[in-house]
């Protein structure tokens, strides 16, 4: 059936309406684009380094390493991708399997991701302020609220 059968042009205007609001709602990867780059936040003599990289086939990819005052270091794979037209962010710490944050908000050069069946981290953020990308984790540990942030730079 072609759909003249429903109409002609009206038709088609009616799918594209009834179609817009799912379109709106999805994202593309290329948004987050601004997540790109090799980041580093030197505090309090530990050293936090993540580098993403630009998205492509449908995957931005990332690792996080920290390497503390006293030489220990510590080492996670990081994964966005797209899930049912939203990203999903995915972690790995010390190479471990996955756990999911699904988009909660997002917006130009910010998102947030969230997984409520988790304590710690509860809410991933990530967004820019000019040149520094910021990032801030949320959650609760026995109980205590805590939040921890950082403010990464262009490795230079």
């Amino acid at each position: 059936m072609g759909l003249s059968a429903f109409g002609g042009a009206a038709a088609l205007a009616a799918l594209a309406l009834a179609f817009a609001p799912a379109i709106a709602r999805s994202q593309d990867l290329s948004t987050l684009a601004w997540l790109a780059g090799d980041w580093v936040e030197t505090k309090d003599g530990t050293v936090t380094e993540e580098r993403w990289t630009a998205p492509a086939g449908g995957l931005l990819l990332a690792t996080n390493r920290v390497v503390r005052a006293d030489g220990r270091a510590s080492f996670e794979f990081l994964r966005i991708e797209m899930r049912e037209g939203r990203p999903v962010y995915l972690a790995s710490p010390g190479g471990r399997p996955a756990t999911e944050f699904a988009t909660e908000e997002s917006g130009p050069q910010r998102i947030v991701f969230g997984n409520p069946g988790k304590a710690f981290p509860r809410r991933i953020h990530y967004w820019r302020e000019g040149e520094a990308l910021l990032a801030k984790t949320e959650g609760t540990i026995r109980g205590e609220a805590v939040t921890e942030q950082w403010r990464f730079e262009r490795r230079k």
